[in-house]
């Protein structure tokens, strides 16, 4: 079967299964007209991330003077060498993440992918990614849920962007405390070996890790710090929302 049939199988696969599922607002849950990802009124609920932003992280700063932010100031050099964030975690989203994270709502992926790609595009396009790596999640805790949420948006941006998903090159090992619940020392040592290689080498000079929320930076510390380990170059961080941080 060649590439232009498949192709149209799966749009016509996508048709009908939009039509028993049809889409949902992020927001509000409500089902969307053909062709819409989010109702206007709910995008205008939404908080964006504006700049001024921190150099390293993303998180906005409440001054054009502040490079960094406090999180960042405190920690110093990271592992990945930048990150992006789209919304700040407050208000509307935070119910938005609950239901994409635990209700199975993997098609709010679509709507955060093509905000990412009307706004990162550019930057990923600098930054020469070669791959988009999803945060991964532990093999038990992901056959519960059914999905990885960072891989539901990865594969999203993959689709806008044409850069290719990895799934297999790092792999979660260690099941960990929900780090919420802890502070950022103990999210650091809660962390640790929590993150292993599949293969001895990235073949990737340039990555794009992705995931959920970003607070204090320790998941993605984690991970890139094992992705530069097995050979990647640069690991650059791009996630759907960001804490305001203190």
């Amino acid at each position: 079967m060649n590439q232009v049939v498949c192709f149209r199988l799966y749009r016509g696969f996508l048709r009908v299964f939009d039509w028993i599922f049809p889409p949902r607002c992020p927001v509000c849950d409500c089902i969307l007209d053909s062709g819409e990802l989010i109702h206007e009124k709910c995008r205008r609920k939404l908080l964006f991330v504006k700049e001024p932003c921190c150099a390293r992280c993303g998180r906005p700063v409440d001054s054009d003077g502040k490079e960094y932010c406090y999180d960042c100031s405190k920690q110093g050099l990271r592992s990945f060498v930048q990150g992006k964030c789209m919304f700040i975690y407050k208000g509307v989203i935070k119910e938005t993440m609950y239901r994409f994270k635990y209700s199975n709502k993997r098609e709010y992926g679509s709507f955060f992918a093509s905000e990412a790609a009307k706004n990162y595009s550019e930057w990923i396009e600098q930054k020469e990614i070669q791959a988009i790596v999803p945060v991964p999640m532990y093999r038990k805790k992901k056959r519960i849920r059914g999905y990885n949420q960072a891989e539901v948006f990865a594969k999203a941006l993959s689709a806008q962007t044409g850069i290719p998903v990895e799934t297999n090159i790092v792999k979660r090992v260690r099941d960990t405390k929900p780090l919420k619940l802890l502070n950022p020392e103990e999210r650091k040592n809660n962390l640790k070996n929590a993150f292993q290689g599949i293969n001895n080498i990235v073949k990737c000079d340039y990555i794009l890790l992705v995931d959920d929320i970003y607070t204090t930076g320790s998941t993605a510390e984690a991970v890139s710090q094992e992705l530069l380990k097995m050979g990647a170059k640069e690991v650059y961080l791009l996630c759907i929302c960001i804490g305001e941080g203190t």
